[in-house]
């Protein structure tokens, strides 16, 4: 027996990501209700073998549904979240609405899959940002070994993080600089991003980080660690798909590169890609369309008493979204709705 899904938003590039994932990964699917805006509707989508027309969001019933997976963005998941979760449907939600609050866990199965029952508070369980998923997985498994004090970390975030405007404004930009007579001026990013890089991503805050930063700080402490002092800086870069980070981590104790390789090599959803060569590296280009975090250039930071670095890569749309709200439903099944 399996269940009875809900995918909102299912005409965007995390909602087609989504089906896919729960076809490749055969989650116990009955019944399946694809939702989106009424601009969209009708649009044909694609799961496993099967095609399906999307339905009205505005006014579909979730009453009998068993989990919905939301990647319809913050503002709409305010009005149809509480909706679902209110007829008994267990909402994933993919947008940032609800991950700071304190009765909605924040889950990346690898790491805090045990915080996944305080759900029914809810009946809402929120999927981090794109940039915190794949670096936590990194983190979890040191942390238990040496007690992360700090981690200082930048970010080099692929377009398809904005959505496809951000992946058509690149994909035009790059056309404009072989044709000058057809100029495409910034419209979803602050300058332009063909053969550039902009460090800001999302709003201004007070103190001069982005809103983007801060996702990466709080969301840290509340998946991994409180007590973890967190610092980033978040950059847009112009490639398609595929977020990787370069990270500096500080322990408490000291933690031996070597070991640190071993450790990663054993950690749920990693692949350890670290030869000390040209090309013993993963690039984002590499990453896409698979579900690892992918760890390289492990080494040990002389600079400070106890100090890695490394350098992680995953495809943002999956590892940063679709996968893991599949993830999450696969742990919810398994652990709390127990039907497939």
């Amino acid at each position: 027996m399996g269940y009875r899904v809900v995918v909102a938003g299912a005409t965007g590039n995390v909602g087609r990501e989504m089906l896919n994932i729960l076809d490749e990964r055969q989650f116990p699917v009955d019944e399946l209700a694809v939702l989106a805006s009424r601009r969209s509707l009708g649009t044909e989508v694609t799961f496993g073998e099967t095609t399906h027309k999307t339905k009205d969001l505005d006014t579909f019933d979730f009453t009998g549904w068993d989990i919905a997976l939301f990647a319809i963005g913050s503002d709409a998941t305010k009005t149809y979240a509480p909706k679902a979760a209110a007829a008994g449907c267990v909402v994933i939600d993919n947008s940032s609405l609800y991950r700071y609050d304190p009765e909605v866990p924040l889950i990346v199965p690898e790491v805090n899959a045990d915080a996944i029952s305080d759900y029914k508070k809810k009946n809402i369980i929120a999927n981090p940002n794109c940039s915190t998923a794949q670096m936590v997985v990194a983190l979890k498994p040191l942390h238990d070994r040496a007690r992360i004090k700090r981690v200082v970390v930048s970010t080099y975030q692929s377009v398809s993080g904005a959505g496809k405007d951000g992946m058509d404004e690149l994909w035009d930009q790059t056309k404009s600089v072989y044709n000058p007579t057809d100029d495409v001026p910034p419209n979803k990013f602050q300058k332009d991003i063909a053969f550039n890089v902009i460090p800001q991503i999302d709003v201004f805050m007070e103190d001069g980080s982005t809103k983007e930063e801060w996702k990466m700080v709080v969301e840290t402490k509340k998946i991994v660690d409180p007590a973890i002092k967190v610092t980033a800086t978040c950059v847009r870069v112009p490639v398609f798909v595929g977020h990787s980070e370069a990270v500096n981590i500080e322990f408490e104790d000291f933690l031996d590169e070597d070991e640190a390789r071993d450790i990663l090599r054993e950690a749920p959803g990693i692949m350890v890609i670290d030869k000390r060569e040209a090309g013993g590296y993963v690039t984002p280009k590499e990453c896409v369309g698979d579900y690892a975090t992918f760890i390289s250039r492990i080494r040990q930071d002389s600079t400070i008493e106890n100090g890695l670095n490394l350098w992680c890569v995953s495809d943002n749309l999956r590892k940063g979204a679709a996968l893991n709200a599949v993830q999450i439903a696969e742990v919810l099944g398994q652990r709390e709705l127990k039907k497939g």
